[in-house]
């Protein structure tokens, strides 16, 4: 990927339509928009440029006039995909309760576009809606007397847990079945073994999955100890 023309197809910085050659007649919008309806319906694997085009009436070699290959699209998808940055401004609560409510906005986007998380990770280049949802998050603590690090990492924390239950809560990555409960199989080894995992047989014997929200759980262990450094810098002057 070219990172100066993933800029520029983001930021809206590429030339504009002088007259040379057809006018053209799809926007950038319109193919991500596109995109991202296959891979919502049949998973992100079935997007390709092909699919894509054949969606629009357009053939393949004419959708490289607007992205140059599978990369820009994915850029462009994700963009589109996580829509507006959430207005915090009025959600009470001060910055605990904006950075909640960002999280649980965070959490809807990723629940109507399942494959989001995957294609999120690692370095890239962001469009001004991904930047409008750091800056939604970083906004709830301006005043909190954090320093900008640890700012940072107070959202890379809140995302990142968000990310992490999303995954587990992915088919065939945790050992509960899809009703909350522990296949049998398993069950009967660990009473089979239990003087060897004494530990995990009583915690499973009391757990209950499908009462327990992981996800809210996890996300008031960080903001509790936020709450409890910002408490601190505020006594500390």
């Amino acid at each position: 990927m070219d990172p100066t023309r993933t800029v520029e197809l983001l930021w809206g910085l590429r030339e504009p339509w002088t007259g040379g050659g057809p006018r053209p007649t799809l926007s950038i919008d319109q193919i991500a928009r596109t995109a991202v309806a296959i891979a919502d319906a049949e998973g992100f694997d079935a997007v390709t440029m092909q699919r894509v085009a054949g969606r629009l009436d357009y053939t393949k070699m004419a959708l490289y006039r607007y992205v140059a290959g599978k990369d820009e699209l994915i850029a462009a998808m994700i963009e589109a995909a996580v829509g507006d940055p959430p207005d915090l401004t009025r959600t009470t609560g001060g910055w605990r309760g904006k950075l909640e409510e960002w999280a649980n906005r965070m959490w809807a986007a990723w629940e109507a576009h399942p494959w989001l998380p995957d294609v999120t990770m690692g370095n890239r280049i962001m469009g001004p809606n991904e930047v409008g949802w750091v800056e939604a998050a970083l906004s709830a603590l301006t005043d909190t007397g954090l320093n900008g690090d640890e700012q940072m990492d107070a959202v890379r924390l809140v995302s990142s847990h968000t990310r992490n239950t999303r995954s587990a809560d992915t088919a065939g990555t945790l050992p509960w079945t899809p009703d909350g409960q522990l296949p049998d199989s398993i069950g009967e080894q660990l009473h089979e073994h239990r003087k060897r995992y004494p530990s995990v047989t009583a915690a499973v014997a009391t757990a209950n999955p499908a009462m327990h929200d992981t996800r809210k759980f996890g996300l008031r262990c960080i903001l509790d100890g936020l709450e409890q450094l910002i408490s601190t810098r505020s006594r500390e002057g």
